[in-house]
């Protein structure tokens, strides 16, 4: 259990902060440690993850799997409401963090979108210049790094299993939606899977109101244009994504420049492990042991002598 004294942070709220390119495990790491530190609750910082919709597109953690931890700004804003800008991130962030703290509670900040973290965290965020040390949090900042290569080779993993989950489907939905209301759920207008699929729905539109991957795919056999269409969707997301996991790790390492204190924590093994075939039919277990080890024991060591004062 976390005392409402070790938050205190010298007149500062503290804040555990999860940074890590696409892939790499941080929604995971963020509830292996809100579940050891009892008083814990997360703020999502994926900009695309803030909106209702697209759960599956936008990689939103089950509700199943997130062990009853509170989470905030994780589909709770309307996606009408327009994109989100880090300043307005920042604000509602500030607001969250005050809350959680006034209820004696550690903040665990985790997200994809670094600017968004940038914003909230930096003492005088300004987008146009340099980061700078100067934080406006006490801040443990832990980076869940995996070896670049690595990420690159389960991308297509990745993206083939989030379209059986059903991803095609709401993409589907979303584009038939924007057939009646070309404004509808703004937001999300910018997730990785919209304009690639929507250039594959111009061509191929979804039946309304149809559950429509299954069937699709039933075209595409019988089609070799239509599924080349299809194969060219999915290569665009492909290296959009790519070059997604290239940004986010030139933003982490350019804040590590600037002088923020970076806890590097190697997960290569751990993701390694978990993208081998014997591991599906194994439960994953032993992934799961080596990520205990390599990721999450040495993530607990860091925050406790964080939230000591050492």
């Amino acid at each position: 259990m976390v005392s409402s004294s070790s938050l205190a942070g010298h007149g500062r709220p503290k804040v555990v902060v999860i940074m890590g390119a696409t892939g790499c495990g941080k929604s995971r790491l963020s509830i292996d440690l809100a579940s050891h530190f009892r008083s814990a609750e997360v703020i999502n910082s994926d900009k695309m993850q803030v909106y209702r919709g697209l759960d599956i597109t936008t990689n939103k953690i089950p509700w199943a799997d997130r062990r009853g931890v509170r989470h905030h700004l994780l589909g709770s804003l309307d996606p009408n409401d327009g994109e989100m800008t880090p300043s307005q991130f920042c604000f509602i962030g500030h607001k969250t963090i005050s809350s959680i703290a006034s209820r004696g509670n550690l903040t665990i900040l985790v997200g994809g979108s670094n600017s968004f973290i940038h914003a909230l965290l930096a003492d005088q965020f300004d987008p146009e210049a340099e980061a700078r040390p100067e934080l406006r949090y006490d801040c443990c900042i832990l980076w869940v790094h995996v070896s670049p290569p690595v990420l690159q080779k389960g991308l297509p993993k990745r993206v083939d299993g989030m379209l059986r989950m059903g991803a095609f489907d709401e993409l589907a939905g979303y584009y038939d939606l924007r057939r009646t209301d070309p404004g509808a759920w703004a937001g999300l207008r910018k997730a990785i899977g919209v304009r690639e699929f929507d250039r594959y729905f111009e061509k191929y539109p979804p039946l309304r109101g149809h559950a429509w991957g299954q069937e699709d795919a039933m075209e595409r056999d019988d089609d070799p244009e239509r599924e080349g269409a299809y194969q060219e969707a999915l290569s665009e997301i492909k290296e959009n994504a790519s070059q997604l996991i290239r940004q986010q790790i030139e933003k982490i390492s350019e804040l590590s420049r600037s002088g923020w204190k970076l806890h590097r924590l190697d997960a290569t093994k751990a993701v390694q492990l978990a993208m081998a075939p014997e591991e599906e039919g194994s439960g994953g277990g032993r992934s799961r042991d080596v990520w205990g080890l390599d990721v999450v024991g040495p993530s607990v060591k860091i925050v406790n002598q964080f939230l000591q004062g050492n």
